[in-house]
């Protein structure tokens, strides 16, 4: 034990811990705590950061084209034609998107990507929204990421098709699971699937491409028919628009890399700029070759069997080895793609309640140094939110993306001002800011202009969300997110209201205690009560018993051994003619507490005998808990509980 003494005289120990923690059930399943110590051990690098960050960005390659394809279908399959344009498009914003990100991680090395770019550059509340938004899509990621997974293996075994929201919501649970072991372990077991996932979908689009070049590829044999969810309409702007927001939906999770920079191993902004690349260039190919074969192959949009399906049974001549390879590798990446919100969303709240936006509790690290509470938050709303929508994509997919669009022009707003701010200092000045230190760096102009016109297009994408998708269900997420901020903002005016009435500033000694005054209720005379009345002449010699009366019989016994065993201390025996225990006791305690002086304080010590097995709780009423419960926010009076062990 180390011994140090302060300035002030204080004597300061600092014991070392005697033992690790014991073994337990949980550490079975998420393994042994790890000391904080090990954190650094706990950091990745770049193959493994792809597998945790990116599943979702290159997963959404197996949705994205059927979901463009849904909406074209609402003119007929002539409209198809339109897909691989609109396809083009989606890769060029996500290159512009890319960009913004890669300067993001070098900026704000120390993660938080959209929130806290905002927060240094635009100030609170868009920081809230851009949180809000960025929450609720890591909530919807996987719900739909699971939900398609999901679908992929009704498409191959059908019989599964009515049990498949219950097949959803055990693999959030299972992934849940993985993430509470950390990040690391988690990372390894997740980079299986994504590489197996990369190969057979390259090997796909590579077959498939060199068949259409060489005329033998064909169209897909005995297609679903064609479910026209609405009423068929003509191709428009709208429509057009209209698809490419559903699109968009394979650019999600291109922000979770700038959030989770701290995970990688040093140098953490070079892993995890590299590691973004790489995601948009696999994400961006793949998108064009899918949706390129599936409108060649005619394939068509259905629930009961993906275009991915489709396009695979077609390319590798029906349903063979490489077809159950490619659909279960596809499988596995859409239900492992909610490992990217279960990296994501965790550390992003754990800021924003270090910020004081989110309750405290998410900001601690978990036993294996993730943060678990989020991690378990995340799981419960998902699987809510995928019994809701019985783990239809198409249901869901309305609301997807629009938040992190939302978040995306936001970071993008907010780095453009970051560059102005970076211009308009002088050469060796440097300024601290919240997430980065601003320094004058030459090309700034440029950067600005790229992050302006990103934040255009991002935005202009938010408006055709809202105005295509918003009868379709995008008004929950317009919804959700003010409602969110709202919740935020009350948040910290807690917090901030508490450190107020706590804070030590202007604060002299404390008043003098005058009278102190205590309360033992007693239910009978035993030595549970014996040892608090023993507890309470260590407090005050001003000590009333009481004892409310149900049963006069009961209520004589507790005198005449009161009478031998309670040492001259005074006895209140409150009457209850309506077998009322604690509204008697409570109405004796707050006449007490309003009767008292300035700086006297009265102490209620509630005795409570404690059985040995804790099932044995179960043959009690257990008074003294709603007791101390209720009288917990009064003011002006302390609750002491005094167990007795019972062997």
């Amino acid at each position: 034990m180390a011994q140090l003494q302060d300035q002030n005289g204080t004597t300061v120990l600092h014991r070392a811990p005697l033992k690790q923690p014991r073994r337990s059930f949980r550490s079975w399943f998420i393994g042994r705590p790890l000391p904080t110590a090990d954190a650094p051990h706990q950091t990745i690098g770049k193959a493994i950061g792809l597998a945790v960050f990116a599943s979702d960005a290159m997963s959404s390659t197996a949705y994205a084209t059927q979901e463009i394809l849904v909406v074209l279908a609402l003119a007929g399959t002539g409209a198809f034609v339109f897909a691989f344009p609109i396809s083009i498009a989606i890769v060029a914003l996500l290159a512009i998107v890319t960009i913004s990100y890669e300067q993001t991680i070098h900026a704000y090395p120390g993660g938080g990507g959209s929130y806290i770019v905002a927060h240094d550059n635009l100030g609170e509340l868009p920081a809230q929204i851009a949180g809000a938004s960025l929450l609720t899509d890591y909530v919807l990621t996987v719900s739909v990421s699971i939900s398609s997974g999901v679908a992929q293996i009704v498409s191959a075994l059908p019989e599964l098709f009515p049990y498949r929201v219950y097949i959803s919501i055990a693999m959030i649970f299972l992934i849940m699971l993985v993430n509470l072991r950390g990040v690391r372990e988690s990372g390894v077991v997740f980079a299986i699937p994504g590489y197996y996932f990369i190969t057979l979908m390259y090997l796909t689009v590579v077959v498939g491409l060199f068949r259409y070049a060489t005329g033998s590829l064909g169209t897909v044999i005995d297609p679903p028919p064609l479910e026209m969810i609405h009423q068929a309409q003509g191709v428009s702007l709208f429509l057009i628009l209209r698809a490419f927001a559903s699109g968009t939906s394979a650019m999600t999770g291109t922000e979770a890399i700038s959030n989770g920079i701290t995970a990688f191993k040093e140098p953490r902004s070079r892993n995890a700029g590299i590691t973004l690349i790489w995601m948009s260039l696999i994400l961006g190919s793949l998108v064009l070759a899918i949706t390129f074969l599936a409108a060649h192959i005619q394939a068509i949009p259905s629930e009961d069997e993906t275009v991915i399906s489709q396009i695979v049974r077609t390319v590798f001549n029906g349903r063979g080895l490489l077809y159950v390879a490619a659909i279960s590798a596809t499988s596995l990446i859409l239900i492992l793609a909610a490992n990217t919100s279960f990296a994501g969303f965790p550390r992003l709240s754990a800021i924003l309640a270090t910020d004081g936006f989110l309750p405290r509790q998410l900001a601690y690290r978990g036993s294996r140094l993730v943060y678990s509470r989020g991690i378990i938050a995340l799981a419960i709303i998902s699987a809510l939110l995928v019994f809701i929508f019985q783990a239809s994509v198409t249901a869901l997919i309305p609301l997807y993306a629009i938040g992190v669009f939302m978040a995306f022009t936001l970071s993008q707003v907010g780095m453009a001002r970051r560059w102005w701010k970076v211009g308009h200092l002088l050469p060796g000045q440097e300024v601290k800011e919240h997430g980065s230190t601003l320094r004058h760096e030459s090309g700034w102009q440029l950067k600005m202009v790229t992050n302006s016109i990103g934040a255009v297009c991002t935005a202009v994408v938010v408006v055709i969300f809202a105005i295509t998708k918003f009868m379709d269900g995008a008004w929950m997420v317009v919804l959700i997110v003010p409602v969110l901020v709202l919740a935020f903002s009350r948040i910290h005016h807690h917090y901030r209201s508490l450190a107020a009435q706590l804070s030590l500033e202007k604060y002299g000694a404390p008043p003098p205690l005058g009278r102190h005054r205590v309360i033992l209720p007693i239910s009978g005379v035993h030595r549970g009560t014996l040892a608090a009345l023993h507890y309470a002449r260590r407090l005050s010699d001003d000590i009333t018993a009481v004892h409310v009366s149900i049963d006069p019989a009961e209520a004589e016994r507790v005198q005449q051994k009161w009478e031998i065993w309670g040492d001259g201390t005074r006895l209140v025996i409150l009457d209850s003619p309506y077998r009322l225990m604690l509204e008697p006791l409570l109405d004796y305690i707050e006449d007490m507490a309003a009767r008292r002086l300035p700086n006297e304080i009265i102490t209620v010590v509630v005795p409570e005998f404690v059985p040995k097995h804790w099932q044995h709780n179960l043959l009690h009423t257990r008074t003294a808990n709603l007791l101390r419960s209720t009288l917990l926010s009064r003011e002006g009076l302390v609750i002491t509980d005094v167990p007795y062990q019972v062997k």
